[in-house]
């Protein structure tokens, strides 16, 4: 991801068109953070122009002249800061929006992890009633409602990470609509090279979602990819616990932790958890058997010790680069059709700055990685007929 945020100063991007009791109101920035002191927490958009800031110390809380919002985000199920997918789209918005001027707000949908299309709707809606010029929708949850939404709000830009295009009532793509996703299998397959290089021979995958959520398939996907081409390598074989159990909320829970202390405890030495705030009860237990996690998304090393690395993609960079669009009138570039970054783009990778590899060096990562990026290495993208063809005579598939 080192050379991802230069695209923002491309003239295009690549694309890839392709098919990841009581009345309810949305719940609006309650949340604090925990860099800025109290006094920090609201600042006037007037005052944001000094570029050299630590971004975690941008509030999540701000206050604007007029009352109005330009920069909105709907969060996806679970928290803001889940210290996964939320978090980093949040934090692309936050530092783009503070490093530019502009006033931004955040918007929960009511009804929690049990969110339904009409909680999302309405925070998409309260959030263009407050002003909002681009609203940004975090997860594939939120297609149903954004189709209403950008249907209805047609002044409004709309930013679907982790998304389709989407098309009005006559079957025309929506244009108001920029749809980004992402090569996570490239990233899942960093990940299942790399523990399998490192030596790692019997491993786990828990994803969220339930096995609907397609960027979480597509992690899972690429991760035993990796680690079948890593073992074909070695001339071993490895074994994998492959589940969606537990994971249909995207939340930690008691069940899971007890899952995966279960898999530590026969033998599994590393297990990539994909699926937000899941992490902390795949930390848990990995902590209780010393065993080492693969973290998703944005590089989690510092919510863990058993982090050994994470499969992140570029989503803080893309938010930007999207944003950037809108505001230097480049919007027909993405607006109505699929963007698709991978590693092309730098938008897929292992942080290397933080990884505990030993015996998987950084030059052969790099290696491996442009081998990615120029396509000497492909990695299947189709999850849905791949796991069920069991082309992996390497590695022992326990599907859960």
């Amino acid at each position: 991801m080192k050379k991802f945020i230069a695209i923002l100063t491309a003239a295009v991007i690549l694309f890839t068109l392709t098919a990841c009791g009581g009345e309810k109101t949305p719940s609006e920035t309650t949340n604090t953070p925990s860099s800025p002191t109290a006094s920090t927490q609201e600042k006037e958009t007037t005052e944001n122009t000094n570029t050299d800031y630590d971004y975690d110390a941008i509030p999540d809380n701000m206050t604007s002249k007029d009352g109005k919002y330009e920069i909105a985000f709907v969060t996806d199920v679970g928290q803001l800061k889940d210290k996964s997918f939320n978090q980093g789209t949040w934090e692309g918005i936050k530092r783009y929006a503070y490093d530019n001027g502009k006033s931004y707000k955040y918007y929960q949908p009511a009804g929690g992890d049990s969110a339904t299309d009409e909680d999302r709707y309405d925070a998409m809606k309260a959030a263009s009633d407050a002003g909002a010029k681009v609203v940004v929708c975090a997860g594939f949850l939120q297609g149903t409602a954004l189709q209403r939404a950008a249907q209805e709000i047609k002044d409004t830009k709309f930013i679907f990470i982790d998304g389709w295009v989407l098309k009005d009532k006559n079957g025309e793509p929506l244009k108001n609509v920029a749809s980004i996703d992402y090569n996570e299998e490239q990233s899942g397959y960093l990940a299942g090279y790399a523990a399998v290089k490192e030596g790692y021979t019997k491993l786990g995958f828990s994803g969220g979602g339930g096995g609907t959520n397609a960027a979480c398939c597509r992690f899972g996907y690429g991760y035993v990819q990796g680690a079948q081409d890593a073992a074909k390598e070695k001339d071993i074989t490895v074994d994998m616990n492959f589940s969606w159990e537990y994971g249909s909320s995207f939340g930690a829970s008691a069940e899971l932790q007890t899952m995966i202390n279960g898999w530590y405890s026969k033998g599994t030495e590393v297990v990539f958890v994909c699926g937000g705030a899941m992490c902390q009860s795949v930390f848990a237990a990995a902590s209780a058997n010393e065993g080492a996690v693969i973290g998703v998304d944005i590089d989690q090393s510092e919510e863990s010790e058993t982090v050994i690395t994470s499969a992140t993609k570029g989503i803080r960079e893309s938010v930007e680069l999207v944003l950037e669009k809108v505001y230097t009138d480049s919007w027909n570039d993405i607006g109505g059709v699929q963007t698709t970054l991978g590693a092309k783009d730098d938008a897929v990778s292992l942080p290397t700055d933080t990884w505990k590899m030993e015996s998987f060096s950084v030059e052969e990562y790099e290696e491996l990685f442009e081998k990615l990026k120029d396509g000497t290495v492909k990695v299947d993208r189709d999850y849905e007929k791949g796991l069920k063809n069991d082309n992996f005579p390497n590695v022992n598939l326990n599907i859960i």
